[in-house]
């Protein structure tokens, strides 16, 4: 039996590492009096009998995928990893659970950075890899219907064939799936130009603790019947439920697609250009993400950056997207904000890409920001938003902090055009996490985002990473008051994705 005081399990080289990385920062008591017990072989025999792919292994290595976060930071211990294949499956298996009291974590792609779709202990894993089916397209009406499981990347080509596009874009569209798109609210670069999942999903399947399934599905995109219980699960990190299938509306897919990479001196020219751009490019402006000279410097080592200055990079470079229905239209206005900002003096290179093969070299420059430095050391990922005014100082205050750790390289990109930007500390050749690195992001990096009126997290979501943060952080008292109602509202058992999302601590 283990008490459902779940503590972060945030991997470290070093058992004193700043108390594992402040991840068991403190004894958690979770967002209910309830104690879950750890499943044994008798409930491996009755999930069993109820979905026919039940994986159940006490080898810590075959299970590894389902239990270790991308980041390679967390790592739970699960034995068991069901794998459904329909929703009914889903009810079955979490109604059994609910009436044993074992914790469920509900898991997508498993592509989190904070933790939120591994276990913390032995919880069973709810896998909906196989809820990949594509339920239906209404090409009148561009709204796409699929299950959970299904790869963005798979789901963006599918549409594509039909002319459309799907309203969000992430850098891990190769593996994340839509089901943990929806319910970490992810935002993607295209933040801007469609607005956040909220906005996109027209309607949803889910399937609550107890094994009741919710058909919120939809064809129509205005209903104004009662609560909009759909928004609940959006950004509840499965907490509440499990979502199963998901209606998204796709907007057409543009005719024409232009991208420029340009050169910026300082970050105040950044926001100069990004303004100038709002003003001269209207309405097909998609996307605006801007990465920094020591981030570049990581990138370029593995790939030929666009704009250098000799044989140095730009202490910034710009990506801007626009997206509309005349390619000659939208050349001529793109050239001639490119112009008009080289003429302010706020850009001072720049190059526009001239196939759809130079579009996708330059994205593949932003997109592989995260596993460049994955790759490079062990990394220290912050996801935070902030007022354009005070965008870039807080990565400035961040160098001066960690002054006497040379060792650490503070890399910087983002979504700048929607105040997101990520923030990330590493240590080259280092792989372990630095307790004294720690104690000098932690929790100054927390104080000087509310300071300056930011959030937190911007898209990455909670998990197990900032859960505890929130009451402190991010929203006030009241507010995290309701939100442990909702919970216990939904599941008064606390067996989904426990130890997440919600502070677990006293």
């Amino acid at each position: 039996m283990f008490s459902c005081s779940f503590a972060s399990n945030r991997l470290t080289s070093a058992s004193s590492c700043a108390a594992f990385h402040l991840a068991r920062r403190l004894v958690s008591t979770t967002t209910t009096s309830m104690s879950l017990r750890s499943p044994n072989a008798n409930d491996f025999q009755e999930l069993s009998k109820r979905i026919d792919k039940v994986l159940i292994s006490h080898d810590a290595q075959t299970l590894l995928k389902y239990n270790a976060d991308w980041t390679g930071h967390y790592q739970g211990r699960s034995k068991i990893v069901c794998q459904p294949q329909s929703t009914q499956e889903v009810a079955s298996i979490l109604k059994y659970c609910n009436k044993e009291k074992i914790g469920v974590v509900p898991q997508a792609g498993n592509t989190s950075v904070v933790g939120g779709s591994v276990p913390i202990q032995e919880e069973v894993i709810l896998s909906l890899e196989r809820l990949d089916g594509i339920v239906s397209f209404d090409d009148e009406n561009g709204i796409l219907t699929c299950g959970a499981g299904c790869v963005l990347q798979s789901l963006q080509e599918k549409v594509a064939s039909y002319s459309h596009l799907m309203p969000i874009d992430l850098g891990a569209k190769g593996s994340c799936q839509i089901g943990g798109n929806v319910s970490t609210n992810a935002g993607g670069q295209y933040y801007y130009r469609f607005g956040s999942i909220h906005a996109n999903i027209i309607g949803m399947e889910v399937v609550l603790p107890d094994g009741t399934i919710l058909d919120l599905l939809s064809k129509i995109q205005k209903d104004n019947t009662g609560y909009d219980l759909k928004h609940l699960f959006i950004g509840a990190e499965g907490t509440l439920g499990v979502i199963t299938k998901v209606a998204i509306k796709c907007p057409r897919l543009p005719t024409a697609r232009n991208v420029a990479f340009l050169a910026c001196e300082s970050f105040d020219m950044v926001r100069k250009t990004l303004t100038c751009a709002k003003d001269e490019l209207g309405e097909i402006l998609a996307a605006f993400e801007f990465i920094d000279e020591q981030m570049l410097d990581q990138v370029g080592n593995r790939k030929k950056i666009p704009v250098k200055h000799g044989e140095r990079n730009y202490p910034f470079c710009i990506l801007l997207e626009t997206q509309g229905s005349n390619d000659e239209h939208d050349m001529a206005k793109l050239e001639s904000f490119v112009e008009k900002s080289i003429t302010l003096g706020n850009v001072v290179d720049g190059t526009l890409a001239q196939d759809m093969k130079q579009v996708n070299d330059m994205w593949e420059i932003r997109e592989s920001c995260n596993p460049i430095i994955r790759e490079i050391g062990y990394n220290y990922k912050y996801d935070i938003s902030l007022p354009l005014s005070d965008y870039y100082d807080i990565a400035e205050e961040m160098r001066e902090r960690l002054v006497s750790k040379p060792e650490a390289l503070v890399v910087n990109w983002g979504h700048v055009i929607d105040g997101n930007l990520h923030l990330n500390i590493i240590t080259p050749g280092d792989f372990s996490a630095d307790e004294q690195i720690i104690a000098l992001i932690e929790p100054f990096i927390f104080e000087s985002v509310v300071r300056r009126g930011g959030s937190i997290s911007a898209e990455h979501g909670l998990g197990q990473s900032k859960n505890n943060y929130l009451g402190k952080y991010a929203k006030k008292d009241d507010i995290v008051k309701v939100m442990k109602l909702l919970k216990s509202i939904f599941d008064p058992n606390g067996i989904m994705n426990p130890g997440k999302f919600l502070p677990s601590t006293k």
